[in-house]
């Protein structure tokens, strides 16, 4: 049986799908399921049965011997929270629970780190194991990433393969429930459709224009597609970047979103907030070389394909994936 934490979450819930469009049925799904807002992410899809987070590590030692995968994509991701100890408890601890029981039952484990943790960049954003010492992330929640990476590295023993992935921008269905956490283009798509218009950020850094910050943003689909490749090839243990590889601005996303809506275009600008202005990324962009010389050969959506795909296929009529 297959294991996903986060199941009911927006990338969870699509790697639920794309595994049952591979062939597998026999899936485990865990999440806190008290949550009813994320159920319509799990309908018309095959699983074996529902286990509640708070009850998935004890579970996971009765049932670790039939277990042939750990998708472990389940995190507390709001980078607006500062109580660290939900993250450490949530992020970090329950992380190590998960990776112990794996080293124990010899299970093959995939978790969700985040870009988070490269913070500003100023090392980079190069999957290079030696820089994980090194980056100082802007928030908890990317702290709580890092810390854990920073553990695995420390470990002498591991499951026969895990991989760690620094996922950037991800956008794409599911996401009905993630409120502000949403995507920028989920934002915009309601926002057109309540006002005709959509405001970006103003730039506060000489550098970029207006609408000319760059970000990573990487489309759901591929997400999944690159975690079925690591179930099914089992290249080398690491943490791997998960992006596009190409940095775009968000005036073309923005841009996007309007011709996908075949709406015309209104775009303004508003002050960036000043409780976020100092830890603002201008720019992201995630080195996937490791990833391709992996093997990985799915290649990835562009911006127009991804959105033009998110946006006339899920976000119109507000389907799931």
């Amino acid at each position: 049986m297959i294991i996903v934490t986060g199941a009911a979450g927006f990338i969870g819930s699509c790697l639920v799908s794309r595994l049952n469009k591979a062939g597998h049925t026999n899936i485990i799904v865990v999440d806190d399921f008290s949550k009813t807002e994320k159920d319509h992410n799990l309908e018309g899809k095959s699983i074996t049965a529902k286990v509640g987070r708070k009850d998935f590590i004890a579970w996971l030692n009765d049932f670790g011997d039939e277990v042939e995968m750990i998708f472990h994509i389940g995190a507390r991701t709001d980078t607006t929270e500062f109580d660290t100890t939900i993250f450490d408890e949530l992020n970090l601890n329950y992380s190590k629970d998960v990776w112990n029981a794996c080293v124990i039952f010899s299970i093959p484990l995939v978790y969700a780190s985040s870009a988070a943790t490269y913070g500003l960049g100023e090392f980079g954003y190069k999957d290079d194991h030696s820089q994980i010492d090194n980056l100082v992330p802007l928030n908890p929640y990317g702290d709580s990433k890092n810390d854990f990476d920073k553990w695995v590295l420390k470990q002498t023993q591991h499951p026969p393969f895990w991989a760690g992935l620094k996922f950037f921008n991800v956008y794409g269905p599911n996401e009905y429930h993630k409120g502000r956490m949403a995507s920028v283009i989920f934002h915009a798509f309601r926002q057109i459709n309540e006002n005709g218009g959509m405001k970006l950020f103003r730039s506060h850094n000489p550098d970029y224009t207006d609408g000319g910050q760059l970000r990573d943003f990487v489309y759901v689909k591929d997400v999944v597609e690159v975690c079925l490749f690591l179930m099914e090839k089992h290249p080398n243990s690491g943490i791997y970047n998960l992006g596009s590889g190409k940095a775009r601005p968000f005036l073309d996303l923005a841009k996007n979103t309007f011709k996908s809506m075949d709406v015309p275009e209104n775009i303004s600008f508003i002050d960036t907030p000043i409780d976020i202005r100092d830890k603002y990324q201008y720019f992201t962009e995630a080195d996937m070389t490791k990833m391709l010389e992996a093997g990985y050969k799915g290649g990835f959506h562009t911006l127009e394909e991804g959105v033009k795909d998110y946006v006339q296929h899920y976000l119109i009529g507000e389907k799931y994936y």
